[in-house]
């Protein structure tokens, strides 16, 4: 069913306006919520955060206060509605248990992605990142069973496997290397979605770990492990933001932003299985086509340009359905867990030189694997229990990460230790030499 927000009757902004009790909700059950649900409020709280920080740096590099003020009235809502979603999260869990959902969605939400994607660049950008996020869900599901008793597959539902990916030791580069070739305006709209749509999500886990790390109580060995990982987020981000389209202009940049949103949120109505959550959703969704109508106005009468120079006809893609990606993450770890990236290109570590910089980062940062708190977790917990913690439906597709009583800390970091066969996918000077475009599970 197709649906185009530029056709449906926007309201005027100031109707957009909520009142403390709608930005109050109930908030969802922990222990019964579907774990897509929690990642879809995830997503949204994230989606709300990078457009009112995207209208504030507008703001911020703009001299109009006409231009200024109509930016305030749409931020304002955006405030509300990130306010709103925020509170859906209950108060009895835990920040942990919440971290599970955010690394739920950063491997599923990837693998949606990137199974939907064209771009070959942006294709190998999604699954680098993507097996370092499926580590981090092993790693912080390890501390979770270690600290709190508490089996994450439950949290996850089955929907997600809980194994070794890529060990988070090995993820720390250099930050040059942390860069890719940007998309252009040639771009296709659903590539053009699906980089906004993935830096919006990671920024938001970046922040997250920004802000909660000193708030873990549990362990020292917990907050060093929000620390860790949080660089690798922010890692991340910069590998993400990296692939935007540089050339557009500040308010059409705006337009894809409102338009982005109504995307999702129609995306998020159409899959919700909860009918509470599903009417937020669907009231978000009335809001953003308000915000979108809005952007599309101040397009023209600034810089006179319509809405079609941007997202052609306005018809919305088909909507982002979160589902388990298990076939198609193992497939990505059998072929790419041995890759690493050297500038714009991935590459298999085996291809680094001596002098490259990727040595000289890991050799001040991880001097000591025994100072790395995600390598550490899984040897307490080793100690503690005989074996790592994991929910597998087969046993490692990699035969290196297969030892349940041994962290492996060298695969993707120490080349004699990685094997060529763990590198057959990357970007190469000369193109795309991947052969996952277009899995599907």
């Amino acid at each position: 069913m197709s649906f185009n927000p530029f056709k449906e009757k926007a309201v005027p902004i100031e109707q957009t306006f909520m009142d403390w009790n709608t930005m109050s909700p109930k908030p969802y059950c922990k222990e019964t919520a579907d774990p897509y649900t929690k990642c879809r409020i995830i997503l949204m709280n994230g989606t709300e955060f990078e457009a009112q920080w995207f209208s504030r740096n507008l703001s911020r590099h703009c001299c109009d206060n006409e231009l200024r003020r109509e930016l305030a009235m749409t931020r304002r809502t955006e405030q509300q509605q990130q306010k709103r979603i925020s509170c859906l999260k209950p108060r009895d869990e835990t920040i942990l248990e919440h971290t599970i959902a955010y690394e739920q969605l950063a491997v599923d939400l990837t693998c949606v992605l990137a199974k939907q994607e064209t771009d070959c660049n942006v294709i190998n950008a999604l699954n680098l990142a993507l097996l370092e996020d499926f580590d981090h869900l092993y790693r912080y599901s390890n501390l979770l069973n270690l600290e709190y008793g508490i089996y994450p597959e439950k949290l996850v539902g089955g929907y997600t496997e809980i194994t070794p990916g890529r060990p988070t030791v090995s993820e720390h580069r250099y930050p040059k290397d942390s860069i890719f070739r940007d998309i252009d305006c040639k771009a296709a709209l659903q590539t053009k979605l699906n980089v906004g749509i993935i830096t919006a999500a990671e920024q938001q886990t970046m922040n997250y770990y920004m802000n909660v790390a000193n708030l873990y109580n549990v362990s020292d060995l917990g907050r060093r492990m929000y620390q860790e990982i949080g660089m690798i987020e922010e890692q991340h981000v910069s590998e993400y933001e990296s692939l935007i389209d540089t050339h557009m202009t500040w308010l059409e940049n705006l337009l894809l932003h409102e338009y982005t949103e109504c995307y999702l949120y129609y995306s998020c109505m159409m899959t919700e299985c909860d009918p509470y959550i599903r009417q937020i959703w669907e009231e978000c969704l009335a809001q953003e086509i308000a915000h979108l109508h809005k952007a599309k106005e101040l397009l023209w009468k600034y810089e006179k340009k319509e809405y079609e120079q941007i997202v052609g006809d306005g018809e919305l893609p088909s909507v982002l359905r979160l589902r388990p990606n298990i076939e198609y993450v193992r497939k990505v770890q059998e072929t790419t867990v041995g890759n690493t990236e050297k500038q714009e290109c991935v590459v298999p570590l085996g291809e680094l030189k001596d002098d490259d910089p990727f040595f000289r980062y890991q050799e001040k940062v991880n001097r000591s694997t025994e100072s790395v708190s995600t390598h550490r977790v899984i040897e307490q917990h080793i100690k503690n229990c005989g074996t790592d913690y994991r929910y597998e439906v087969a046993p490692n597709p990699v035969a290196q990460l297969q030892d349940r009583r041994c962290d492996n800390t060298v695969l993707g970091r120490v080349q004699d230790q990685t094997p060529a066969c763990y590198s057959r996918c990357g970007t190469t000077a000369d193109g795309c030499a991947c052969g996952l475009t277009g899995i599907k599970d």
